[in-house]
């Protein structure tokens, strides 16, 4: 995937420029970049990430790029408890599929949302894992995950077909 395509994958799911949005899980800042190009300048990201130096990898690519962006780096487990403001979103891109256990996960994020943020996912469209992608779920799955989670909304925002496991699903839960 290109950056294109990580941006038609979230564009949908940011219903506005500015904000302060969290993505957990974010690597070496592929989707972040994307994120922080639809939030615009002014906004906030809290990127967080267990590896530390990809934090690093990101940090020069987003001074490079958006330099005008807040970026925050965060390096910390996402399945951990976190301190965070009230978040107007999270991005979650090709991270969840790491966690087997997903719905105390997403109750805990579902509490550092403001009443009307929003979770963006973005994952593989599929219920079969293998050894690289070991627990994804379908927009199927996702959609009633949500829902036991507590997001009464959920809605597909693109899809993009994959070489490997089929195709990408992106969906925005609030």
């Amino acid at each position: 995937m290109n950056h294109n395509d990580h941006m038609n994958l979230i564009r949908g799911g940011v219903p506005e420029k500015g904000g302060v949005w969290a993505d957990f899980g974010s690597g070496g800042g592929a989707f972040t970049l994307a994120l922080a190009e639809l939030l615009g300048p002014g906004s906030t990201i809290y990127s967080v990430d267990r590896d530390g130096g990809a934090l690093k990898r990101q940090a020069r690519t987003m001074e490079s790029r958006c330099p005008e962006m807040g970026v925050h780096y965060v390096t910390a487990d996402f399945t951990q408890p976190l301190t965070l403001p009230p978040l107007d979103g999270v991005l979650m891109a090709n991270s969840l599929h790491f966690v087997r256990h997903k719905e105390g996960l997403l109750e805990r994020i579902r509490g550092y949302l403001k009443p009307d943020g929003r979770l963006l996912l973005v994952e593989y469209n599929t219920d079969q894992g293998n050894r690289w992608v070991p627990h994804p779920l379908s927009y199927q799955s996702w959609q009633q995950l949500a829902q036991r989670a507590g997001f009464n909304h959920t809605e597909l925002v693109a899809t993009r077909p994959s070489s490997f496991l089929g195709a990408f699903f992106s969906a925005v839960s609030w």
